[in-house]
């Protein structure tokens, strides 16, 4: 359980996340994820990373739970700072980072994937941003980079997921196949990324980003802010809470009979 970094020999390092029972990770995992993925990149020996997770999805986001039974706002800017990190170490990573992505994929999932260079996906993977049910925003800046801005828009706004074979859609997903072929699915496109010379798709991945026409990390500081906003308000710890106590986002439903 835990992070773990393993290196097949022929220049592809997988790091795996495995945090049971969803995925979610506490706020100390997102800086040593981002950590081995960073170290995979400056190994010479690593030509590709493969970011892939053990369990029944991919990622569920943050704990929710370590935060709320945490007093003041300690454990909110550590997940905030954790998945800022995590998100950056897949963008800045000196290789290209290959997701594969089983189940759900949600949260900081989303940030992850939407950093990532080339994205596998199960036939039953689906991805989102449940934000707004947890009074909180982020991660927009990474689901723009995956679906049309309007999509965005219209996903972001009502916490609905997309599912993997719209993505493939939209040409984000590079294949989606049945979940017993994620891994060898994901070691193909790796393994022909890593047969290339490595000076090459080094220098590859630091002029694709030089070129990007948007900036991740500000982009999503930005969101953060808001975010910090909505907490000093008290307005997230309402949602979380009602999260926690019933695994349902907080109605905001008149009651019935109410004037």
């Amino acid at each position: 359980m835990g992070i773990t970094s393993t290196s097949n020999g022929s220049g592809i390092t997988t790091v795996t996340v495995d945090y049971p029972p969803v995925n979610a990770l506490p706020s100390a995992a997102w800086f040593e994820l981002a950590e081995a993925i960073l170290a995979a990149g400056r190994d010479p020996g690593t030509h590709v990373v493969i970011l892939r997770a053990e369990g029944r999805g991919f990622n569920a986001g943050v704990d929710i739970k370590e935060m709320q039974a945490t007093e003041g706002f300690d454990a909110l800017v550590a997940a905030n700072r954790g998945c800022a990190a995590a998100f950056s170490a897949v963008y800045d990573c000196e290789v290209p980072v290959v997701v594969a992505v089983n189940g759900f994929c949600v949260g900081g999932g989303v940030g992850l994937v939407g950093n990532a260079d080339v994205i596998v996906a199960t036939d039953d993977a689906v991805f989102g941003l449940p934000e707004v049910d947890r009074g909180a925003l982020g991660a927009a800046t990474h689901l723009s980079r995956l679906v049309p801005q309007h999509m965005m828009r219209t996903l972001y706004y009502t916490a609905q997921n997309v599912t993997a074979q719209q993505l493939h859609h939209f040409g984000s997903v590079y294949k989606v196949v049945p979940r017993e072929e994620l891994d060898a699915a994901a070691v193909d496109v790796a393994q022909k990324i890593a047969d290339k010379d490595p000076n090459v798709i080094r220098a590859a991945k630091a002029a694709i980003n030089g070129i990007d026409p948007m900036d991740v990390k500000g982009s999503y500081l930005l969101e953060q802010r808001y975010t910090y906003e909505l907490n000093l308000a008290g307005v997230a710890d309402e949602h979380r809470d009602a999260f926690v106590a019933t695994g349902k986002p907080k109605s905001n439903t008149p009651n019935e009979g109410a004037e």
